[in-house]
């Protein structure tokens, strides 16, 4: 985790903000995360760029939903994979996650805005795996761990 990158998320407008939790939001965001599962199942192999689009925000929403429980708001993709990296360090979710979550958005970047058309390797169970490891996750975190992750975050940008 990069402080400096954390304290620059939060001086920016669509960066990293401190709200009330939200269970209803976080499992919206599960939910969507199962929803574009769904979809990615059916993409056909020959698009490279909706394949790494949609397998990018399978995880992404997930992660997105431990956000929204713990109370935190970001819309700097780039800032809320920092914030998995600090949620990483906290043991609050799975270590490796903001690694996986960091190199499907950049085969995203580059197959969607550059059209690389980069090969997608889909690892259907590693991706239910991950989906469910965060819903499970946000489904179990205490008020004690929410509140400590809160209070870091405000610690580290004051």
């Amino acid at each position: 985790m990069d402080v400096k990158k954390l304290k620059w998320c939060c001086r920016q407008s669509s960066g990293i903000k401190i709200e009330e939790p939200n269970d209803n939001l976080a499992k919206e965001y599960l939910e969507n995360a199962e929803e574009t599962l769904l979809v990615l199942q059916t993409i056909k192999k020959e698009s490279n760029m909706w394949l790494a689009t949609t397998k990018y925000y399978c995880e992404y929403f997930s992660v997105y939903a431990m956000l929204q429980k713990i109370g935190i708001k970001c819309e700097i993709h780039d800032c809320t994979i920092e914030l998995a990296k600090f949620l990483e360090e906290m043991g609050i979710i799975p270590k490796g996650y903001s690694k996986i979550l960091e190199g499907d958005k950049a085969l995203r970047i580059a197959n969607q805005y550059y059209l690389k058309n980069i090969p997608i390797r889909i690892n259907s169970r590693e991706l239910t795996e991950f989906i469910l490891n965060m819903k499970n996750k946000v489904n179990s975190i205490t008020l004690d761990e929410i509140n400590k992750a809160r209070g870091e975050i405000r610690r580290i940008i004051s």
